[in-house]
């Protein structure tokens, strides 16, 4: 019996459809962080701190990618009851592939390891991840998650018919030891972040806390985990999750550990007299009183129109622009004011208050039709009084880029600082995205030496060798950098300007 092609492609069609379906979610009991507690290293070295500054927390600005690795590494040894780890993105590279295994090596410890990944990126390394969630110790659940687990093509049909659920995701970044140690902010995990990679690395910005806004950030945590929305992997793919997995993934992580002694990375470490430092405990931090831990309601995902209240990171950081007295300062790898932000900008600068803006370049930027969107905004801001600098790609090269996006930003920064005296670091970029669709999070702290410390991290980062200076001069746009001048977006190849000229006639803004 001859079959058409007709029949079989709906037949492959209904075969697709029915693989994109989520299987149901079986009663889960809500699960909490663990509270401190006493006896294990961070306890020992956190404890007589927070009983010596009784409500308040302390914070550090983690700028640097070795540091940023290293105390999430050191962390993970130092846990005895519990680490809880939230990413948008977990590579399997060397650093991804190190941390991996400390966690393991914890749950080996009886250490409780719970690990929240958005889906979007964890799909691909499905397997991996599943070896993780084989050990007792060791949970996983995957946020939004697609229903077909492998497959470009079934990701694609996904996608297509369930585009306004796939198309919000979970951009938080969290790595929380004893409910002791938190480190925020917009690093996910993979070389790129950590200053490991052979290629273009990120300009990233963490913060490490200590104290009751620790307790915060499990808080959040927690939240999201209990979601209904948060799927363990065990559910939607069961037979992955096997003691066969999880001891051929950890084989795998001890030579990959071998190996990794060897690098240049390794060696970067050891060498390293800050992080030595660090190792033996000198990491200074400042104390403040005043700080909010904000996070958008994991809802968020389902929001319709009327349902602002799951807003949160957005309603926190939309005053700033007002309270600003004298000067707000603005770093996001990805800025698309869009016209109402845009006018609110360039009308603060017009009553005296200096606003500054520093962002990825085209050339820079790893989704060019985020440029795109920034683009349609950017003379109405100069020429407002804001003041704008681009990013130059690190080294002077050219990053790969595409209309979804690469690995190769040389930006990644999300911060804003009021007047020197209020600063906030998290994972929100300051475009439509970030506000209407991904679920975010950051943290609110009222310190001048912090604010400071960023401000100064902003001056560093705009100086001519690093950033261009946009202005417009006879009614055009200009580059400069104190030592050329250009007239055209600098050294952007046309495959770029063409993304971006596309993104910007479509005016894609609500989904930059």
């Amino acid at each position: 019996m001859r079959v058409s092609w007709r029949a079989a492609a709906v037949a492959l069609l209904l075969f697709l459809v029915a693989c994109v379906h989520l299987p149901s979610l079986p009663g889960l009991a809500s699960e909490q962080a663990i509270a401190p507690a006493n006896g294990s290293p961070l306890d020992l070295a956190i404890a007589t701190l927070e009983e010596r500054y009784p409500g308040q927390s302390a914070f550090r600005l983690v700028v640097e990618g070795n540091e940023a690795f290293v105390s999430r590494m050191q962390s993970a040894r130092m846990a005895a009851r519990s680490l809880d780890v939230q990413s948008y993105i977990w590579h399997a590279d060397a650093t991804g592939r190190f941390l991996a295994q400390e966690l393991l090596l914890a749950a080996d410890r009886g250490v409780r390891v719970r690990v929240l990944l958005d889906d979007l990126d964890a799909r691909q390394h499905n397997v991996a991840i599943a070896a993780l969630a084989a050990h007792p110790n060791i949970q996983v659940r995957l946020f939004n998650p697609f229903a077909s687990r492998r497959g470009a093509v079934r990701f694609f049909v996904e996608a297509a018919l369930s585009f306004k659920r796939i198309n919000r995701r979970m951009h938080n970044k969290s790595w929380i030891a004893d409910n002791r140690l938190a480190i925020v902010g917009g690093r996910n995990i993979g070389d790129e972040y950590f200053a490991a990679s052979d290629e273009v690395n990120f300009i990233d910005l963490d913060f490490a806390m200590i104290g009751p806004v620790v307790r915060d950030a499990s808080a959040s945590f927690d939240r999201y985990w209990n979601s209904p929305v948060a799927y363990p992997i065990d559910v939607l793919n069961p037979k992955a999750v096997s003691r066969d997995a999880v001891d051929r993934y950890r084989e795998r992580l001890i030579v990959h550990a071998q190996e990794a002694k060897q690098s240049r990375y390794a060696e970067s470490l050891r060498a390293d007299e800050a992080i030595q430092r660090m190792v033996s405990g000198e990491w200074p931090m400042e104390w403040a009183t005043q700080f909010e831990f904000v996070s958008d309601d994991p809802r968020k995902v389902s929001m319709s129109k009327d349902e602002l209240h799951k807003l949160h990171v957005g309603a926190a950081l939309a005053p700033m622009i007002e309270t600003a007295q004298q000067r707000l300062t603005i770093i996001s790898p990805y800025f698309v004011p869009g016209g109402n932000v845009t006018t609110r900008l360039v009308d603060a600068s017009r009553t005296g208050r200096e606003i500054r803006v520093l962002t990825n370049s085209l050339v820079a930027n790893d989704v060019a039709a985020v440029h795109g969107g920034y683009s349609r905004h950017r003379e109405t801001l100069v020429a407002g009084g804001v003041r704008v600098w681009e990013l130059k790609p690190s080294h002077g090269a050219e990053v790969d880029t595409s209309l979804l996006g690469s690995s190769g930003a040389a930006l990644h920064t999300k911060a804003f600082v009021v007047d020197g005296r209020t600063l906030f670091v998290g994972s929100y970029n300051l475009d439509p995205r970030s506000t209407w669709l991904n679920c975010e999070q950051g943290v609110l702290v009222h310190n001048a030496v912090l604010a400071q410390q960023l401000e100064r991290l902003f001056d560093r980062q705009t100086a001519g060798e690093r950033a261009w200076r946009v202005s417009l001069e006879a009614g055009e746009l200009q580059w400069t950098d104190g030592a050329e001048r250009l007239h055209r977006d600098p050294y952007a190849s046309l495959g770029r300007r063409v993304q971006a000229w596309l993104a910007r006639f479509l005016r894609l803004d609500a989904q930059l």
